[in-house]
């Protein structure tokens, strides 16, 4: 009795991947007249695709063409000599929620949030 009530609720609650009878998605027509403009308001795309937000394409023209990443690199280790350091990106509305980073392992340790790295320099006594 056990077994098939088991065997009943195993075939109703399934994860088989089993194709739906439903369509997914039905095939919807594009609109007639999407090209054009439809609004009265609405600027011919030739139009509306100029200007100053529109006119630096190339990543060279742009202010910072370095990601943030690479940003990050640039910027030297921080050397602490404590085992725990606090990160907070620099506080204030800057910021970002303060941080602990163990320093036990060797190596330099990343933030989380901004990516500044952290390493404790070793007194050897």
């Amino acid at each position: 009795m056990l077994r098939t009530a088991l065997r009943q609720s195993t075939r109703l609650y399934t994860t088989s991947l089993a194709p739906s009878a439903k369509q997914v998605a039905p095939s919807i027509a594009q609109s007639a007249n999407r090209a054009a403009t439809w609004s009265k308001s609405q600027r011919p795309k030739e139009d509306a695709m100029v200007g100053p937000r529109f006119e630096q394409m190339t990543i060279s023209a742009q202010p910072n063409p370095m990601a943030a990443i690479d940003l990050i690199a640039e910027e030297p280790v921080h050397k602490v000599s404590k085992r725990v350091v606090s990160c907070d990106g620099g506080g204030g509305p800057l910021g970002h929620p303060k941080v602990y980073i163990n320093l036990d392992k060797p190596g330099a340790h990343a933030c989380g949030y901004c990516g500044i790295r952290y390493e404790m320099e070793h007194h050897h006594h």
